[in-house]
């Protein structure tokens, strides 16, 4: 390849929109896939967009690419500005931003959502600040100022003045907030590179081998070099090189193709978690919330009630145990004179001489105790059972009344009736509180005075009922007189669609005059077409002839030629001092692409990390996130 009549000058703007830079360059897009080589697919264009910059192609499809300048275009934001998602998105991270470098104020999602244009000024001058710390923002002229910056500072989209005046409105702020979020782009840019210096960085450092280096730049200038030779010769799409070249990288770098797409798709499994939690979020919240507090207060009086039941119920046990504990005590007194009774007797039998009737009189006062002594065990323990049926039943009657007064209040909410506040409660009380410390008395105090609302509230709905029974008989006769009006009109519409009709045949009628005019035209088009023929064949008869023309005028430049060898001569060193110079340039260029080569790697590995740090943030958040919703 000629270095010298094919190198394309780096600061011509390309006829091409490409996505070859690196997505650090770009302003945050709704979507992007993690963990792939950056070299996207570039995007073809229209015949229109192909004389953007240049001049017009010459019309020989061989013919190499005119490189001379041609005029300007204006350039479309590809950004998705009017989508809501997109910019609530690029809000919460201008919002993020500003919290993270220590903007002096309070700047929220909320109020980024129509800033004032003092706001936006502050926040403009605030995030140029920290690419050029003595910058101050001018007191007159503003709306030609901050336009005037972002031009300088290379923002490919234009800005117009009016937008200054109002940036707030919701037609002006998505493509203010596209420029903003651009400049913080370029200052997370700067603040990457202020911390190295990438164009003159030690290529060679610890983490990569001069071997993988000498291969990359190889495979890069090769390909930079075939698609440059397509380029010139007017091609405008590199698909077949790009998946060339992609292969290439991923066998020298040997890239885990199961890694990526494992990658892939948990990024698609985590954007769509995030997508389902927005479209919760902007859900009424509150009403669910309200719902819930209903319930949960429900559940915390039914709690309470519980709570106090199990109170009584064990102020009962406690009751029952302190009287078993003192019949015990009672019980081991007793047992206590009972074994001194038996040392005592067995003392005096030890110590005694008893005779067979004493003996015998003992015997039988043992039998008379132990039959005593049975028969006290036995009445124990049906005391025992008694007691523990009785327990069983005051249990089962206790649940049966729940279950009856949790039917009754379900039936009294369904009817509104509960709570007091309710539709239909009038503001009485109709819940029945359930308590061990109601008598006999107090329930049937409480169910005359529930009976007796209840009476009252049936005879409120037959009245409303009579009333409404009324309404629906009036009702009928409008629906009777609408219907007589129906049908009127729809003879009316009989006669309308016969009118239809009439005008669907002279429609007809139009349309085949029009078919036989159109078979006028065809006929004289291909007249036309004949005619192009003829003028097409005159102009190839020219040509032939200024071929020949051509040649004689060759064989006069031979003649010239053997006359201009001598001035030749005298060229030659001329030429030899401008071969020096271009080979010194040649030299400056390959240096300066090394150079950016090592710069593209070293930014290229940042955005790497960075996509490896946002994901695991967006991971943290949607643990925060999913435990928040979780614990509500």
């Amino acid at each position: 390849m000629n270095r010298a009549s094919s190198s394309r000058l780096s600061e011509l703007p390309q006829r091409v929109e490409s996505n070859r830079m690196s997505m650090v360059y770009a302003t945050p897009q709704s979507k992007q896939s993690f963990g792939k080589l950056n070299i996207p697919k570039p995007q073809s264009v229209t015949s229109e967009r192909r004389t953007s910059f240049f001049g017009s192609r010459t019309s020989g499809a061989g013919m190499a690419r005119n490189s001379t300048f041609g005029g300007t275009e204006k350039m479309k934001d590809p950004r998705p500005l009017h989508d809501k998602a997109y910019v609530q998105q690029c809000i919460r991270q201008l919002c993020e931003f500003l919290s993270e470098k220590g903007f002096p104020g309070s700047m929220t999602v909320k109020s980024l959502q129509s800033p004032s244009t003092k706001e936006f000024l502050k926040i403009f001058e605030f995030i140029y600040c920290l690419l050029d710390p003595t910058f101050q923002m001018p007191t007159s002229k503003v709306e030609e100022e901050v336009p005037r910056i972002l031009k300088d500072l290379g923002y490919p989209f234009v800005l117009s003045k009016s937008s200054m005046y109002s940036v707030g409105a919701p037609h002006t702020w998505p493509q203010v907030l596209g420029a903003v979020v651009w400049l913080m782009d370029t200052v997370k840019i700067f603040c990457c590179m202020s911390d190295q210096d990438l164009l003159f960085a030690d290529f060679s450092d610890g983490s990569t081998e001069i071997e993988d280096g000498v291969a990359f730049n190889k495979l890069f200038l090769d390909y930079t070099a075939e698609t440059y030779n397509k380029f010139m010769q007017g091609a405008d799409s590199f698909d077949e090189e790009d998946a060339d070249y992609l292969a290439k990288l991923k066998r020298l770098y040997n890239v885990d193709e199961g890694l990526l797409a494992s990658m892939e798709e948990k990024y698609r499994m985590l954007s769509d978690e995030v997508e389902r939690l927005e479209k919760e979020s902007q859900t009424d919240r509150l009403m669910v919330k309200r719902t819930e507090k209903v319930k949960l207060q429900t559940d915390l009086q039914k709690l309470q009630s519980y709570r106090s039941n199990l109170e009584s119920f064990k102020a009962n046990l406690e009751n029952k145990a302190s009287g078993l504990a003192e019949e015990l005590e009672a019980s081991g007194l007793q047992v206590e004179t009972l074994k001194q009774e038996e040392s005592r007797l067995q003392h005096i039998l030890s110590t005694q001489k008893f005779t067979p009737a004493d003996i015998e009189r003992i015997n039988w006062e043992k039998r008379e105790l132990q039959q005593t002594i049975n028969s006290l065990s036995k009445s124990l323990e049906q005391a025992e059972q008694h007691m523990w049926n009785e327990e069983i039943a005051l249990a089962k009657a206790k649940e049966t009344a729940e279950v009856k007064l949790a039917e009754y209040h379900k039936l009294a909410r369904k009817l509104k009736l509960i709570p007091v506040s309710a539709e239909n409660a009038c503001g009485h009380d109709f819940e029945i509180r359930t308590s061990t410390e109601y008598g006999p008395s107090t329930m049937v105090q409480c169910r005359t005075q529930i009976q007796q609302l209840l009476r009252k509230l049936i005879t409120d709905v037959d009245e409303e009922c009579s009333r409404l029974t009324d309404m629906k008989l009036s009702l009928e006769e409008s629906i009777e007189q609408v219907n007589s009006n129906i049908s009127d009109k729809a003879n009316d519409l009989k006669q309308l669609r016969e009118q239809i009709r009439r005008l669907d045949e002279q429609l007809e009628q139009d349309m085949q005059d029009i078919a036989h005019e159109e078979q006028k035209w065809s006929a004289e088009m291909e007249s036309v077409e004949t005619h192009r023929k003829l003028l097409e064949k005159k102009v190839t008869l020219g040509y032939d002839e200024s071929v020949e023309q051509l040649k004689a005028a060759q064989q006069q430049y031979h003649l010239v030629q053997q006359e201009t060898n001598e001035e030749r001569r005298t060229v030659v060193n001329n030429l030899a001092s401008v071969l020096t110079t271009a080979a010194n340039h040649l030299s400056i260029v390959e240096k300066f692409l090394e150079d950016q080569h090592k710069r593209v790697d070293r930014v290229y590995t940042e955005a790497f990390r960075e996509d490896e740090v946002d994901i695991q943030k967006m991971k943290d958040i949607m643990e925060s996130f999913i435990t928040k919703v979780n614990s509500m």
